[in-house]
């Protein structure tokens, strides 16, 4: 069996898309997935499953919100292996201890790609932010204090390219690699 993540792009967050993490780890059983678990409250979940086709694996869980949730909810699945892949090459500067800079993983949903998000997004606010692309996410960090005068801040929420990312905290994508 291989090792999956799927990251729920845009639920529980002030209070709208409203989804128990209980009855969506029941939801991922119902699919026969296993070793389902969840991670936050944020939609992260971590399964197993014998299905090699992610774009199946997607379409399958999507299907399984709109039905049990009412939801369509933007999905994006990876395996496990694949997000070891990405983190093993993420820039010297991204993911460190530095406590000024808030550092982020964005993954961009097929059939969007990276030069979509650039194009318009933009350009990273120099000495403010930092991306860097690598296959289907962004490496991306900014200055804490400093986050309003950034570009991609505001961008990555309500630029129209926006429902087709999803955003993960460093420390959350290790955690969930971890796991």
């Amino acid at each position: 069996m291989k090792r999956y993540i799927a990251l729920l792009r845009g639920i529980n967050i002030s209070g709208k898309n409203k989804v128990s993490m209980a009855e969506l780890k029941q939801g991922f059983e119902n699919l026969n997935y296993a070793e389902v678990k969840t991670y936050l409250n944020s939609g992260n979940v971590i399964f197993s499953s014998n299905e090699a086709d992610t774009i199946k694996i997607t379409s399958r869980i999507e299907e399984m919100i709109k039905n049990q949730f009412h939801l369509d909810i933007p999905v994006f699945v990876i395996s496990k292996e694949e997000i070891e892949n990405i983190l093993y090459h993420a820039p010297d500067w991204w993911g460190d201890e530095n406590k000024e800079i808030y550092d982020n993983l964005i993954f961009i949903m097929p059939p969007a790609t990276f030069k979509d998000v650039y194009n318009e997004i933009g350009e990273p606010k120099e000495g403010l932010e930092k991306i860097e692309e690598y296959k289907e996410t962004v490496f991306w960090s900014f200055s804490r204090k400093d986050y309003q005068k950034t570009n991609w801040w505001s961008k990555t929420a309500s630029a129209n390219i926006s429902n087709k990312l999803t955003i993960r905290t460093a420390n959350t994508v290790r955690k969930i690699v971890g796991m």
